[in-house]
């Protein structure tokens, strides 16, 4: 398929002296790999002061393609603008390092393993005595109690457990017996967005009350609470299979077309020239247009035989009816909406410009948008040690002779 003729110079957020919402509010950041980082990336593009704090190997994503010049794109995207802290939090000094930091922080996001932050020493219960307005969120795939807690929980096995893939394959037609694959990690995504809006809600209270808060986010429940109408069905199974929108062939691609409503319907007979449909007994009704769902998607298939995919994109807008041509994520990129929302930000990570997604929303007021920063391992932490802490050169060094403290070069 072309891409869209739409190709302008690499969009970023316009440079502003706009506040951020969260400017002042300083985040430890324990996390990993995606959905943890997802969270306080959206912090990080709100003007908080992110310290992400990892182990002397540094998060793994570091190591993720694309790669160029020893640098990820796949890790600079979900932590950028955040500082770097490398700490082993298996030497004392280290721990009690972070206690100290602690009392200088207002949120504190980890997705250990449930238990891990207590064998530390740095449990909610015990950072909390020392800063009773800390707001603490942990993610992980089962919440923090129970029988399940202590599981391994990536992403695919979120979307397994759940009951996600199953939902999934009963939606295709034909002989498909295997869960299909699926490599967009929707349950990391949807978790760390849950968290941060979770982080914001328990910084009003603290703000209100000045006392913070241990937020548990499971990433099962997330997943649970995706899936809105398979939760009910499951529950009061349907007489039949609900119609399910299916892409329609052109000549060149496919689109997909959505007549949701009576009135799309509508619209989409007189936008393809069979008026008749509306009256034809088969469609006339919402009710008989489910009976008869088959009939009518074959009808948009040879309606769009003979057509360009641009051109029945074009004539189903012309006509109100919810559509669109599939677009490659290349091509989506390029597209209107996006270049005119400013929706991508372009940073540099030291290897080279690219551009990350900005947040999805926008405020009139304050900036909401990544930042240009992506620290290497370690590079931040005697300057956070010396700002925040008061450490002088000589303690700075002892650290780093006892491998508490990594810095990089």
């Amino acid at each position: 398929m072309a891409e869209p003729t739409t190709n302008p110079a690499a969009p970023t957020a316009p440079a502003t002296a706009k506040p951020g919402v969260l400017d002042g509010v300083r985040v430890l950041d324990f996390t990993a790999m995606m959905s943890g980082p997802y969270c306080t990336r959206l912090m990080a593009d709100l003007g908080a002061e992110v310290i992400k704090v990892e182990p002397p190997e540094g998060d793994h994503i570091r190591l993720r393609p694309p790669r160029r010049q020893g640098r990820s794109t796949y890790f600079a995207q979900l932590n950028a603008g955040k500082k770097s802290l490398a700490l082993d939090l298996k030497k004392p000094e280290a721990v009690a390092l972070v206690r100290e930091l602690v009392g200088q922080c207002d949120v504190l996001v980890e997705n250990y393993r449930p238990g891990v932050m207590q064998r530390l020493g740095l449990d909610y219960a015990t950072l909390s005595a020392l800063n009773p307005r800390l707001v603490y969120c942990s993610i992980s795939g089962f919440g923090q109690q129970g029988s399940w807690s202590g599981r391994s929980a990536y992403a695919p096995v979120l979307h397994a457990a759940s009951g996600y893939d199953m939902a999934n394959l009963d939606y295709q037609e034909g002989d498909v017996e295997r869960p299909l694959k699926n490599g967009i990690f929707v349950a990391d995504v949807l978790g760390g967005s849950l968290a941060f809006g979770a982080i914001q809600s328990a910084l009003f209270r603290a703000a209100r009350t000045g006392e913070g808060d241990h937020i548990d986010l499971a990433l099962m429940d997330a997943m649970l609470g995706l899936l809105v109408y398979e939760c009910q069905e499951a529950q009061f199974p349907a007489e039949r299979r609900r119609p399910l929108y299916r892409p329609t062939k052109a000549k060149d691609g496919f689109l997909l077309i959505a007549p949701v409503s009576q009135n799309n319907f509508e619209a989409l007979a007189r936008g393809t020239g069979h008026p008749e449909w509306i009256t034809d007994a088969r469609f006339a009704t919402s009710q008989e247009r489910e009976h008869h769902w088959g009939a009518l998607m074959q009808l948009l298939d040879d309606w769009a035989a003979d057509r360009s995919a641009a051109q029945c994109e074009a004539e189903m807008n012309a006509a109100g009816v919810p559509c669109s041509r599939y677009f490659t994520v290349r091509e989506a990129m390029k597209l209107p909406p996006l270049v005119e929302r400013q929706a991508f930000q372009t940073i540099d990570d030291g290897a080279g410009a690219f551009q990350v997604p900005n947040p999805a929303f926008r405020f009139a007021r304050t900036a909401a948008h990544a930042r240009g920063s992506v620290s290497e391992l370690g590079a931040d932490g005697p300057a956070l040690l010396g700002s925040l802490l008061g450490l002088g050169e000589e303690r700075i060094a002892a650290l780093r002779e006892s491998r508490a403290l990594h810095v990089r070069g």
